[in-house]
């Protein structure tokens, strides 16, 4: 009997306890007692884990692998437009090309044509070689450095492509060469550095 009275005073207790603090008790665990408080444990309320965010981030790339550039389609040319064209811009001059590659490019925006792209190519550079008269030896007499540029630009109608061509003409500085092409696929993989060693592996498993 002493026993009884004494499990029904800490029952008391603890439900005494649980509406003033409206938790209950971790060392609570009687199922009469949750009956008679209503309380639940904190891990079974609704606002479990509300400051979690990691769930809403993208997963991370693994640095380890490297994924290859997706491929772009080339737009082709119709009877009234021309498909993609790169604007090739080169000299010797960094200044002048970078300059004259700007202009081409705001041209192109006042005239309303689609620039897709604007990227530079690598640099090239040339040795000059001079051979003394009289004589089999040569030594090195300057070095060229060719700076490239390239505006690419789609959907350029061909009523506006004369237009454009006479005022990009007209306003070419001296020493800066301008050539006018189709974009190919050779195109965008000169863009890339090489890896000789890769593609002869490659040549020689096939």
């Amino acid at each position: 009997m002493l026993a009884l009275r004494n499990e029904a005073l800490i029952m008391k207790k603890a439900v005494a306890l649980c509406r003033l603090t409206g938790c209950l008790p971790i060392t609570c665990t009687n199922s009469a007692v949750l009956k008679q408080s209503g309380c639940r444990h904190y891990r079974s309320q609704p606002t479990h884990g509300i400051g979690r965010y990691k769930h809403l981030l993208p997963p991370e790339p693994d640095p380890k692998k490297k994924d290859k550039l997706p491929r772009k389609e080339i737009k082709p040319s119709s009877d009234h437009e021309y498909g993609v064209l790169n604007l090739q811009v080169s000299g010797y001059n960094m200044i002048l090309v970078e300059h004259y590659s700007q202009y081409v490019h705001n041209l192109c925006s006042r005239l309303s044509i689609k620039v897709q792209e604007c990227y530079a190519k690598p640099t090239k550079t040339k040795e000059v070689m001079l051979m003394q008269e009289h004589s089999t030896k040569m030594f090195l007499d300057a070095m060229l450095t060719t700076h490239e540029r390239v505006v690419q630009v789609t959907g350029l109608s061909s009523t506006m492509a004369p237009i454009l061509m006479e005022v990009l003409m007209m306003n070419q500085p001296e020493g800066v060469q301008l050539l006018v092409k189709e974009h190919t696929e050779a195109d965008y993989q000169v863009r890339f550095k090489g890896r000789p060693e890769l593609e002869n592996l490659v040549a020689s498993m096939s």
